[in-house]
């Protein structure tokens, strides 16, 4: 089984991608909306990996990966929003 590090920096990877995408073609809500979807796969990861599904809804999440209902602050969605703000 892949360390759960391993898993994550793919993930964060795949995710830093596709926002510097959103952020060239000028979508700062496309790119805000991935971070959010960072977030939700990162937490459906760990609780997937770790066996620990019943955690989800600390988080906002259902058992399905339901939409997350408490936006947290986090260092991606801090940097989506200045850039956004560079495009204002």
């Amino acid at each position: 089984m892949p360390r759960l590090t391993d898993d994550l920096d793919a993930l964060y990877a795949h995710y830093v991608d596709a926002i510097n995408t959103a952020i060239s073609s000028d979508d700062p809500v496309l790119a805000a909306e991935l971070a959010g979807d960072y977030d939700r796969d990162a937490l459906l990861l760990m609780a997937e990996h770790e066996g620990r599904p019943d955690l989800l809804p600390l988080f906002g999440l259902d058992s399905d990966g339901g939409t997350l209902t408490v936006h947290r602050d986090t260092r991606l969605r801090r940097l989506v929003a200045k850039v956004a703000a560079l495009g204002s």
